[in-house]
């Protein structure tokens, strides 16, 4: 769907024209997906000298930074090197000037930009402080090293004195862990039920749950970089211990090779770039690595490395670290982490986010920007695949099925084009199709997030609540994966749910334990009526809607089950 219009065109030809390939930002509602974490804007960063640029006040730079911090640092990066979003060093930005900066900011552009300006979420006195926030270098926040992180950690219920046994009749294993994003909470729900067990403080908007390999434990983390370590087992589930491994984070994983169950825990920050190991029942931390180095392609060193996904390997004691501005996947050794081994695998630069294939040996991950997906072996401990992809590829952790022709795949959706890329999966049973784009599906349009299916299933489900059609954005796509020559079935997710006001958003499919039930967000305002619909897989139709003041944008759910043995 195209979005351009010529007023848009012309305010960006300047900046657009001598744009790098690699520095294409992603479809442009993705940004406003990925906001930093509140934490930056208020850390203690001087602004630095202005000259050549232009001075400002105490006041303006702290409001400045504040947005950039909220806004803007997710996707250009807090020292705007680039990542998803194009580099913003004063290199660049100077040599724009402020009026081509005024006019990207107010209108954006169809390649992925959001129109701050015009769609009245910056004043016109806020572009203006943002065009000249831009002129001047980036401030340099703070490090957060074992002391900073050490001063964040609290115990609140020791082990002795947690229950030796499940306190409470819940079926665990259906229990769903929902991020309500803007209120810095989670929702606990019972699968059969469909009632709210309980809602649970926790950093800014929770980007994943994880579950301890015993599924005992709940681990969230908010882009704040704050981790809750939740006991499922206590009469009513709560969190047991917290820390913070930095001011802001994506990611967090526990090791689950056998006989470190529920051993250790990882976290990986955006600021500073490093991961951080701890005691999986405590949240001790025991180890801090830099992420900081060269990247795969130019060599340069890079400054700023996030942390974007983790997994555990279910063949050896290894965490698969992602790290998104160099390209590398690390392969980080947990069975001594006094003696830490690393393997360093160069993939692609731009690292986000992937899964396991049905096998549960290979890990697949997206170079969102330069749409492609990397291959690795985890048994092996090498990368086996690069392969070519649509338009920025976010897969969340895609989704496996067997098809028809091709046999297992793996599926990506993309954030700027409307198609969903299959992989081949099986190097000993279809030896020609393995680590290739075997076929593309068309969905609805760009701006797609999450894809889901399940062993159990025959339909593949599509997200696309970034797409600037209203429409879509409230919308699911739904392939039979027996017959993907038929197009697929558009589901009026938000109209089932009987949300009128606002903008609502379906995001983030995911299935109950028995694979029989798909469940959906419909993620609105914050001060708008959100919901979860539930939906029978089998015939597609509404089976209930889970409405309650208390969800508040809900966004990511997690099934315990799915989540703790990779199906997906």
């Amino acid at each position: 769907m195209k979005t351009t219009t010529i007023l848009m065109a012309a305010a960006t030809v300047v900046w657009a024209a001598s744009a790098k390939a690699e520095d294409k930002p992603a479809h442009g509602a993705g940004q406003q997906y990925e906001t930093s974490g509140d934490v930056l804007k208020g850390a203690p960063m001087q602004q630095p000298g202005a000259l050549p640029a232009p001075v400002l006040t105490a006041a303006q730079f702290d409001k400045a930074k504040q947005i950039y911090f909220e806004r803007c640092a997710g996707c250009h990066g807090v020292l705007r090197k680039g990542a998803t979003g194009k580099p913003l060093t004063t290199d660049i930005t100077r040599e724009r000037g402020f009026d081509a900066l005024k006019a990207f900011i107010t209108y954006g552009s169809a390649a992925g930009m959001p129109n701050w300006g015009t769609s009245g979420q910056l004043s016109e006195a806020e572009v203006d402080l943002m065009a000249n926030y831009l002129l001047n270098d980036p401030p340099q926040p703070p490090e957060f090293g074992m002391e900073q992180i050490q001063s964040t950690w609290k115990v609140i219920i020791p082990e002795d004195r947690r229950p030796k046994k499940q306190m409470n009749n819940l079926a665990l294993e259906n229990l769903f862990s929902v991020t309500l994003r803007d209120s810095g909470e989670i929702a606990l729900i019972d699968g059969a039920s469909k009632e709210i067990v309980t809602i649970i403080k926790t950093g800014y908007a929770v980007h994943i749950s994880r579950i301890s390999a015993s599924g005992r434990y709940l681990y969230v983390i908010g882009r704040d970089a704050k981790i809750n370590l939740i006991d499922l087992w206590m009469e009513k589930p709560d969190t047991v211990a917290e820390i913070k491994i930095g001011m802001e984070a994506r990611s967090v994983e526990t090791s689950k090779f056998k006989g470190f169950e529920d051993k250790f825990a990882i976290a990986g920050a955006y600021w500073p770039p490093q991961y951080v190991i701890m005691d999986g029942n405590t949240l001790e931390p025991k180890k801090i690595v830099s992420t900081r180095g060269m990247t795969t392609d130019k060599q340069e060193y890079h400054p700023e490395p996030r942390v974007a996904s983790i997994v555990a390997s279910h063949f050896k004691p290894e965490f698969v670290v992602n790290v998104k501005e160099t390209g590398h996947i690390l392969l980080v050794d947990y069975s001594d982490i006094k003696n830490l081994r690393v393997t360093t695998i160069e993939a692609e630069r731009f690292l986000h986010d992937g899964g396991f294939d049905a096998s549960k040996r290979y890990f697949l991950v997206a170079a969102n920007a330069r749409n492609k997906i990397a291959v690795v072996d985890t048994k092996d401990d090498k990368l086996v695949g690069m392969v070519e992809v649509g338009a920025t590829p976010h897969p969340g952790r895609g989704t496996n099925f067997v098809h028809p022709k091709f046999g297992p795949v793996w599926a990506t959706g993309h954030l700027g084009d409307e198609t969903v890329a299959l992989i081949g999966t099986d190097p000993k049973g279809h030896p020609k199709q393995a680590w290739t784009k075997v076929a593309s599906l068309t969905g609805q349009g760009g701006g797609s997030l999450f894809l889901k299916t399940h062993p159990k299933s025959a339909n593949l489900w599509v997200d696309t609540p970034l797409n600037p059609d209203p429409e879509m954005a409230a919308s699911i796509a739904v392939f039979d994966t027996r017959n993907l020559d038929k197009p697929a079935e558009i589901l009026p997710i938000a109209k089932w749910a009987g949300i009128k006001d606002g903008a609502p958003r379906v995001v983030q499919p995911e299935y109950n334990k028995a694979g029989d039930e798909v469940w959906i967000s419909v993620w609105n305002a914050k001060d708008k009526v959100s919901a979860i619909v539930v939906v029978d897989d089998k015939t597609r139709k509404l089976k209930s809607v889970i409405k309650d003041p208390r969800l508040i944008t809900p966004t990511g759910k997690f099934n315990v089950y799915n989540t703790l043995h990779d199906i997906y």
